[in-house]
């Protein structure tokens, strides 16, 4: 992978750093004063106007704050809820204020945004959810605005929620209903309803749509022979996760030490599909020069997968050597500092074209995870801003370069080799279809194994009994949904049957 490849989807350095900029020379949001709501509109237009992303610039102002934790909950909700529901509200504020709202000016569209969520779905009164909308625009300067947004913001209340829901279903064509009522671009809906169908889950779709929408649970990882899971308080065991804890409450970062990371739990299902992954059988595995395995995670950033495999690799076979690849650099130096708070800081990470690094070491490793550069639609629910940004078109750039890499894969490997393909979506063109050509291109060099097998046999609760435990333990509500699909060639995950990000992964071995 080049660098520019990486860029283009999964680096948020150009912008980040474009935005750290920007926020320098304004003023930061200090002690002094402190305004929640305040705090939220400054983010939100960082998010708007620069392409920063909320995960990375809001703890910064929330630490720069001195808020307390209820404020600070309230903020980050204003900030997550506004995001994930703006395709809904900029539907609503168009219809309250007589004109399309990408017309509106910026400040103006993003301060009624705020409004619309403290109506719709924090229970704040409407009159409040008004009075302080207005006293926003004011505090901001916007007070010019205040007429316009006083209007907007008393017809947008005069109905609850769900009343606008049914005129919205009574005027929209179907699928543009499913766009405004769970805010996502229409594509999205489009291509996530395929997916659903191809892995024998028609009829799901609107479930998929609110997962996508609801805050997801902290989960957070042990890694094997470093820490222990049952030591990590206030969790409880993950339902899917051999390694994994759920977060009940309280902060993370309290509980990261070394050993114990936040980790989402269909990421620690990846990398524990390629190490719990049986060899041929054939001492292929096993290096001749020196008697041990080869592992190598070639799309390594920002290193929480690189870090559980360094764990399971050491669990497996002491003589095993772990191998990192990341090419854009400020990745990969996370990728370093990941390996080093978990005690494998002799890990070597480099910095190469993922096909000028699988040329490299070209027969020398015998399990290959590639975790590819994708649309991301598989963690809306994360980083809801990425919904507003991806286009169809990104599409044909990210598949050729996901092609790419595995066919460089297929190249490079020995006999007995074994390949994890895995991305954070779950759109077909970068899941089965993905693999699908693969095989075709490949034609006898290959065989599929059976990623759910495969989980299920390293005490991952995907067994078909474990559904309702799953259900009882997350909180998700009795469903006779499988835990594992009909998406051969590979597993797919899904936020609203696993509580997990939208994780493909497909096992591979070269015969």
């Amino acid at each position: 992978m080049s660098q520019n490849d990486r860029r283009s989807d999964r680096s948020p350095s150009r912008r980040r750093h474009d935005s750290e900029r920007h926020e320098r020379r304004t003023e930061r949001p200090q002690s002094r004063r402190a305004d929640p709501r305040r705090l939220a509109l400054g983010v939100l237009e960082e998010v708007d106007a620069n392409d920063a992303y909320a995960n990375l610039l809001l703890p910064a102002r929330l630490a720069d704050s001195g808020l307390e934790p209820r404020d600070r909950g309230f903020v980050t909700e204003l900030v997550y809820g506004t995001l994930r529901w703006r395709g809904l509200y900029d539907e609503l504020i168009s219809r309250a204020a007589r004109r399309d709202a990408s017309g509106l000016d910026r400040r103006v569209r993003d301060i009624l945004r705020l409004g619309a969520h403290q109506a719709l779905h924090m229970r704040v009164p409407g009159h409040a959810a008004v009075n302080e909308t207005v006293s926003l625009a004011k505090r901001v300067r916007e007070a010019k605005a205040a007429g316009l947004i006083n209007a907007v913001m008393r017809r947008l209340t005069e109905r609850s929620l769900d009343e606008w829901v049914i005129v919205l279903q009574a005027d929209l064509p179907a699928d543009r209903y499913l766009s405004v009522r769970w805010s996502h671009p229409e594509w999205i809906v489009r291509a996530l309803r395929k997916s659903l169908a191809a892995d024998g889950r028609d009829g799901d779709l609107e479930a998929l749509l609110a997962a996508d929408n609801a805050a997801p649970a902290v989960n957070l990882v042990a890694l094997p022979g470093v820490a222990d899971r049952g030591d990590i308080p206030g969790t409880t065991p993950s339902p899917l996760s051999p390694f994994g804890a759920v977060l009940e409450h309280g902060d993370p970062i309290e509980l990261c030490r070394p050993g114990v990371r936040v980790q989402d739990v269909g990421s620690q299902l990846a990398a524990v599909a390629i190490a719990a992954a049986p060899d041929s059988g054939d001492g292929a595995g096993a290096s001749a020069h020196d008697h041990g395995e080869r592992w190598l995670d070639l799309c390594a950033g920002p290193g929480g997968k690189t870090a559980l495999l360094a764990a399971l690799a050491a669990q497996r076979d002491p003589r095993a050597a772990l191998r990192a690849n990341e090419p854009v650099p400020h990745r990969a130096d996370l990728v370093r500092r990941a390996l080093e708070e978990s005690g494998f800081g002799a890990v070597t990470v480099d910095q190469h074209d993922g096909a000028t690094e699988l040329e490299r070491v070209s027969g020398q490793w015998q399990r290959l995870l590639i975790d590819a550069p994708c649309t991301g639609l598989g963690a809306l629910r994360r980083r809801p801003e990425s919904r507003w940004r991806k286009q169809p078109t990104d599409l044909r750039d990210l598949t050729a370069l996901q092609q790419r890499l595995l066919d460089s894969a297929v190249a490079s490997a020995r006999s007995g080799a074994l390949i994890a393909y895995v991305t954070c979506s779950p759109h077909l063109a970068e899941t089965r279809r993905q693999i699908d050509g693969l095989l075709s291109r490949q034609a006898g060099a290959l065989d599929v194994l059976d990623t759910a097998g495969i989980l299920i046999d390293a005490g991952a609760g995907l067994a078909p009994g474990a559904a309702t435990r799953l259900d009882d333990a997350l909180g998700l509500g009795a469903s006779d949904r499988p835990l594992v699909g009909s998406g051969a060639p590979g597993l797919q995950l899904w936020p609203h049957v696993h509580a997990s990000d939208g994780m493909f992964v497909s096992v591979l071995r070269r015969r």
